[in-house]
């Protein structure tokens, strides 16, 4: 598999974002300003709340068909390749990871089954959109933790989105939890979320690296990232932490997560997470504490790195 050098583009996009022209500025930005050669389109249909068996991805929450086909088209004018990844959000605030459900049905309970077949048809709605535009690579959930022990359905998800995509397919399994997905053989591609701490990187990659090598299959970070405020890079994946704005200790997350994954071969790239839709003035980016790098010293960290990557 080629080395994905990505960015995560688009998350939380309303009906009609991507038709407003800051939306391709941005997009443009992302290529010029990271050296990306790949875009992920993360979209986030919603369930009400974690027990919910509907999945809804035809709201004003979505950006629609017809918008999103036109967003990809532009990506790949720009000579950006593309990948396709639905994920769900919980209106209620819940991470999606606590998604979950008795595993026996029990009578006037939600049931697994009724989550996963509205599940599937959403995953097969943007499949075949993923197969029209010629996205290279759907990623076919994200972080879905208390799902993933439902390995039987997890395949005919896998399954259906086939019926419909002709390209690699992949699921993205949250930090830590690479060893306890039982069906990493119905992918093509092996990813998870890098969210791990700046001080333990070689202990995690050494790690994943034991339990993906039976399966002899491509594995990137499907995300990754470090907010800009003092004491994230030890707990990256914590969007709520309470920290003084510190550019410097996300540039030195970056710098050290490539610098020890640069090391290992069976890493094939990073989606990282995320370039916004919609930027703010450079001129304030200093005033920014999230996971954003627009004009903070960590783009250039990623644009160095994609650069000269061989």
């Amino acid at each position: 598999m080629e080395y994905i050098k990505g960015f995560t583009f688009g998350w939380m996009c309303n009906k009609g974002d991507f038709l407003k022209p800051e939306a391709k500025d941005s997009l443009k930005l992302l290529q010029e300003r990271t050296g990306s050669t790949y875009v992920i389109f993360a979209l986030a249909a919603l369930q009400e709340q974690p027990q919910s068996t509907v999945i809804d991805y035809t709201g004003d929450h979505m950006v629609n068909d017809d918008e999103l086909i036109e967003m990809i088209r532009y990506a790949q004018s720009l000579g950006l390749k593309t990948i396709m990844k639905p994920t769900v959000n919980v209106a209620d605030g819940t991470w999606r990871a606590h998604i979950n459900f008795f595993d026996l049905d029990v009578p006037c309970e939600p049931k697994w089954r009724d989550w996963f077949a509205s599940y599937t048809a959403y995953q097969q709605h943007y499949a075949t959109i993923a197969e029209a535009t010629g996205c290279e690579l759907f990623i076919a959930g994200c972080e879905m933790v208390q799902t993933e022990r439902r390995a039987d359905e997890w395949r005919q998800v896998i399954a259906a989105v086939r019926e419909n995509y002709s390209g690699l397919v992949t699921y993205n399994t949250d930090k830590y939890q690479e060893g306890h997905v039982t069906w990493w053989d119905a992918v093509d591609v092996i990813s998870s979320s890098g969210y791990y701490p700046i001080d333990d990187w070689d202990n995690q990659l050494d790690r994943i690296e034991k339990i993906i090598k039976p399966y002899n299959k491509p594995f990137f970070f499907a995300e990754a990232g470090c907010p800009s405020r003092s004491g994230s890079s030890f707990v990256p994946n914590n969007w709520d932490l309470i920290g003084d704005i510190n550019l410097a200790e996300q540039e030195e997350f970056y710098q050290e997560m490539f610098e020890k994954s640069n090391r290992r071969d069976w890493i094939r790239g990073f989606g990282l997470w995320d370039w916004s839709h919609f930027l703010y003035e450079e001129n304030t980016a200093a005033q920014n504490d999230g996971y954003d790098v627009y004009g903070k010293p960590a783009e250039k960290v990623i644009r160095e790195f994609y650069q000269n990557f061989n």
